[in-house]
């Protein structure tokens, strides 16, 4: 048997006898390297060591001399987690309820065979903020996304009554809705892609924001289509915003040919874009919807799906479940991320910080027009994306951020997403677009 010591807290924590606290960030790198999986590819030479207020990391950069191992440095978080902290890093209330739960109620975990009386502190707040008439908790962010799949199907099969086996969901090209294969199999991304198939069938693809597109599909397939299961506003591919009547029309379109209108708010939720949930931006009520990521508060993995009775009921015991799924700590975190979300008032934040970054992002456009395109986003959901040519590259910003004190990250070549948390303050907006500024300006 393989022995192993384990020991310390914090920079003293010990592995085997190797202490993190003294480990130099090309050596973390060379860990992740040696023992890791090579799924992500982290900016290079920074290693996040703590937080200092809800939007400032403490980062660890190598050192220029040969006496210690890195040097400390601020770090404004212009990523939030992608959208997972929107409360800000360690939020004191949710924090402070953790805190008391484990200590003063001393029940973190029962299964689900076995009810508990946190789950309806969650079910009764998640339904309220959400406005939908039925809650099912779940963990991670593309579990909700999955359940979403597989309700549209089964009330398909069982209210719609469509032929066993033949049921379509559609989704948008361009979609991310995680990495599982049933969302890989919705995906268009190569890379998602690539020998992990097969995949599975009956999922057909529409242009986002295309609603020539849908309809003629609707038309074609309607009677065999279950749902369209899609993102209201598109963040992986680079903050897709649709047409303001976009929705309606869709919502429309739906209703008109018995079809379920599915949002994956996972990263849209939880008051990013400047609404609790993006979909009310443009005045919509889908029949399910995802959520996760800041469902959590940035402390533990929460999602839910939340939607119509006549959907959520087609469920039945056996048929779906989660060992963690609401269990009674992730119930109490996401009641009070709920909480923290109403009482705060975040998603007017959002809108507020959201249009300040806007406008700086619109004045370095019309300061430099030969670099940048366009410049996109709702609320603190934002991003700019620069003409496609050599010299302007996501990355190259990402990483001229990062020597500046900020953290953003490309996605896609030429586009660079910029999602703080919703508690950022107006002078480190201000700083963002100032070095944003500096950088472009230096390509």
């Amino acid at each position: 048997m393989n022995q192993i010591n384990i020991d310390g807290y914090g920079d003293n924590l010990s592995v085997n006898g190797i202490k993190i606290g003294d480990l130099s960030p090309s050596e973390h790198e060379k860990i992740e390297h040696e023992k890791g999986g090579q799924n992500y590819k982290p900016l290079e030479n920074v290693v996040v060591s703590h937080v200092k207020d809800s939007s400032t990391l403490i980062c660890r950069k190598p050192s220029e001399d040969s006496v210690k191992s890195y040097i400390e440095e601020e770090l404004i978080d212009g990523l939030c987690c992608y959208s997972a902290v929107n409360q800000g890093q360690l939020n004191e209330e949710i924090v402070g309820a953790v805190i008391h739960h484990l200590q003063n109620e001393k029940l973190p975990t029962v299964p689900r065979s076995i009810r508990h009386k946190y789950m309806s502190a969650f079910l009764l707040a998640s339904t309220a903020i959400t406005g939908m008439d039925k809650v099912i908790p779940k963990v991670a962010g593309v579990e909700s996304w999955e359940l979403t799949f597989k309700l549209c199907r089964r009330w398909g099969y069982e209210i719609k009554k469509i032929p066993t086996n033949q049921c379509i969901i559609v989704g948008a090209q361009g979609n991310f809705h995680g990495r599982s294969v049933a969302a890989v199999s919705m995906s268009d991304d190569p890379d998602a892609r690539k020998n992990f198939g097969p995949f599975v069938p009956g999922i057909e693809l529409v242009p986002f924001n295309d609603i020539e597109a849908l309809t003629n599909l609707f038309e074609e397939k309607g009677e065999l289509i279950a749902a369209y299961c899609v993102e209201p506003i598109q963040g992986e591919a680079g903050v897709i915003v649709p047409d303001d009547d976009y929705w309606i029309k869709v919502k429309s379109l739906c209703e008109k040919h018995n079809i379920l209108l599915a949002m994956d708010e996972v990263q849209t939720g939880f008051g990013r874009t400047g609404a609790n949930f993006a979909h009310q931006l443009y005045g919509v009520k889908p029949d399910l919807m995802g959520c996760g990521k800041a469902a959590g508060g940035g402390i533990l993995p929460v999602s839910f799906v939340a939607g119509r009775k006549d959907v959520i009921d087609t469920l039945t015991p056996g048929s779906e479940g989660s060992t963690f799924g609401g269990y009674p700590l992730a119930s109490v975190v996401g009641t009070y991320a709920i909480k923290v979300l109403a009482d705060k008032k975040l998603a007017d934040s959002a809108r507020i910080r959201g249009a300040q970054l806007i406008s700086h992002y619109e004045d370095i456009m019309d300061e430099f027009p030969d670099k940048i395109k366009e410049v996109r986003g709702k609320g603190l959901l934002t991003a700019f994306e620069m003409h496609n040519e050599t010299q302007l590259d996501g990355h190259t910003v990402s990483v001229e951020l990062l020597n500046r004190g900020i953290y953003a990250k490309e996605t896609h070549h030429s586009t660079v997403r910029i999602a703080p948390a919703l508690t950022i303050e107006a002078w480190q907006i201000d700083n963002i677009a100032e070095q944003i500024r500096d950088v472009i300006k230096s390509l």
